[in-house]
Formats: C-alpha cells, sequence, structure tokens
C-alpha cells in the first residue's frame, strides 16, 4: 500500500522551506523546489520507519498489527 502525504512548500528569499501536514516535525530547507521536495521524501520515510519501530519496541511482544485506512 502505498500512502499520499501533502507537502506544503514556500519561498523564504533565497530558500525554499517545506512541512508534510499530516506528519509533525517532517520539516526541510533547501536551495531549490526539487532538492526540498526529495528532502521531504526521504524525511517522511525516515520519520514513518522510526515511528514504526518506536511503536513495535513500545508493544513489546505478542502484539498485532492491523491496517486502517482512512
Amino acid at each position: 500500500m502505498k500512502n499520499q502525504y501533502t507537502a506544503v512548500l514556500k519561498q523564504n528569499g533565497d530558500w525554499w522551506i517545506g512541512w508534510i501536514e499530516e506528519v509533525p516535525g517532517v520539516n526541510c530547507q533547501e536551495s531549490t523546489r526539487e532538492a526540498l521536495i526529495e528532502s521531504l521524501r526521504i524525511t517522511l520515510i525516515e520519520a514513518l520507519e522510526f515511528n514504526r519501530e518506536d511503536a513495535r519496541r513500545m508493544a513489546g511482544v505478542g502484539f498485532e498489527e492491523s491496517l486502517i485506512a482512512a
């Protein structure tokens, strides 16, 4: 399953800044719009994987996973 997220992009002087609406803490700054989008994509993937590992670690043993669509 491939999820989609919303990137908010804004040029601020010489820099492009952006963040992912649905995932707090995923924000980046780059010198070009294209570089910003790529940085956001990489940072989002890393944040989701970190959150996934953290959730599994907190659950301990004997847990179940279930996909939920919103």
